[in-house]
């Protein structure tokens, strides 16, 4: 029997070159063990996962949101409003603020409160009648008082007056009309604050020396018939003879001879909430009564004249007045 003789081949030696000064030995690998070396070499780079934050797809959705805008040449940005009638730039912020302020005011009136009672007497406020009812039933008073006054009242007027003309489309008044007129206020409680009121009704009354009187309808429609009968090349009659146009989509005529009237009224304004309950006829009689000290007014005799009224104020002025209120050049 044989034995057998494991042989184990034994790793072969790398055989360096010879070394010489011209050559330098290269360089030697050596297997590093487990753990040596690891503080010399730099970290391992890893794969990081970004994770998207709601603020990332918040402001991703933001910038996904941007719109558009196109140049409508068919549609204008100019808009009336059907509540108070001021027209407005859409889009503008200070129109669009002006017009609800405004809008507001119109509606609802403007209030009176604790600053303005302070400054009531060194005003010269005077209280014209007290527990003035209305058609609902609800009580007020009419305050008077100097039209060109100053401090808070004179503040609080300027903006009343700046809310009617822009309602009216009326020219603001004259510092002239104002030395010589008074502010008639209608004010009732208001239902959210037991010490303020609101301001229902306003009439500036004004002294004025002349006013021309209204013509009849009759006089009215003689005066259109004559209009169209008159030929062009025919010769104008005498300006005594014909009626003055004051209005003519209402069919408003008065006669050009100016007779002496002491008391016009250049503004009348109600918020349209407040209107059908007697507020302007009320204001006009206290008017008429207090304007002039110790000499009421009769609208009946020609006392009081208005200025070119709105079709508003024109059914008021007839149904106040009765026919006799007369017509002034503001």
């Amino acid at each position: 029997m044989s034995k057998v003789k494991r042989t184990y081949s034994s790793r072969s030696r790398l055989s360096l070159p010879s070394s010489s000064p011209s050559s330098s030995p290269p360089p030697t690998t050596k297997r590093k063990r487990f753990g040596e070396g690891a503080e010399n070499e730099p970290p391992t780079k890893k794969r990081t996962t970004t994770k998207t934050s709601p603020s990332g797809t918040l402001a991703k959705s933001k910038q996904s949101g941007l719109r558009q805008l196109h140049f409508s040449i068919e549609t204008s940005v100019l808009r009336a409003c059907t509540i108070c009638g001021l027209s407005y730039t859409r889009g503008a912020p200070d129109d669009e603020s002006l017009h609800r302020a405004h809008c507001s005011r119109v509606q609802r009136g403007m209030e009176w409160g604790r600053e303005e009672e302070r400054e009531a007497e060194k005003a010269g406020v005077e209280e014209i009648q007290a527990a003035a009812k209305l058609k609902n039933g609800k009580k007020g008073r009419i305050i008077c008082f100097k039209a060109n006054v100053g401090g808070r009242i004179g503040s609080k007027l300027a903006i009343l007056l700046e809310t009617i003309n822009l309602a009216l489309s009326s020219p603001p008044l004259s510092n002239e009309i104002l030395q010589s007129s008074k502010a008639y206020l209608y004010l009732i409680p208001s239902l959210t604050n037991a010490h303020r009121e609101k301001i229902v009704g306003c009439v500036i009354a004004q002294r004025i020396s002349t006013a021309m009187i209204v013509a009849a309808p009759s006089e009215t429609l003689l005066e259109r018939d004559f209009n169209q009968a008159t030929d062009r090349d025919s010769p104008a009659s005498s300006p005594t003879q014909r009626l003055v146009a004051v209005d003519t989509t209402s069919g408003l005529f008065c006669h050009p001879e100016a007779l002496p009237t002491p008391l016009g009224i250049p503004r009348l304004f109600v918020p349209s909430v407040h209107r059908r309950q007697g507020i302007a006829s009320r204001l006009l009689s206290a008017a008429a009564a207090t304007f002039i000290h110790g000499c009421p007014l009769d609208p009946l005799n020609g006392d009081v004249a208005f200025t070119q009224p709105t079709e508003g104020g024109h059914a008021v002025m007839q149904n106040w007045g009765r026919g006799g209120v007369r017509i002034y050049e503001e």
